[in-house]
């Protein structure tokens, strides 16, 4: 699947280990504020903030047997492949964000 926002290389390589950090729950916050000149490291940032606030909302429900089981597995899996693609240099435009981070201007 061909990435639909493209970075520059440089840009890339020189911040792929901080976007990294995007998708480790609250260090989102830490490219999102030291990698401000990155648009690489900001859309990770920036999509990673989304997790963190599905993660903070899921909370209350990720206790509950089963269901919330599941829901916490399936969150973990994105942030999972999010990190492996990030760490490879791509961009995954995780489904169902979107929405999210178009209420989110940073």
């Amino acid at each position: 699947m061909k990435d639909k926002i493209s970075f520059d290389p440089k840009d890339i390589e020189e911040n792929k280990a901080v976007a990294a950090l995007s998708y480790l729950w609250i260090l989102c916050l830490v490219p999102l504020l030291v990698k401000r000149d990155s648009p690489f490291a900001q859309a990770h940032a920036k999509q990673g903030l989304a997790l963190f606030i599905i993660e903070i909302i899921g909370s209350l429900i990720f206790w509950i047997p089963l269901i919330g089981w599941l829901l916490w597995l399936i969150v973990a899996i994105v942030s999972l492949i999010a990190l492996v693609k990030t760490l490879q240099g791509g961009y995954w435009e995780i489904p169902g964000i979107k929405a999210i981070l178009e209420k989110i201007n940073l």
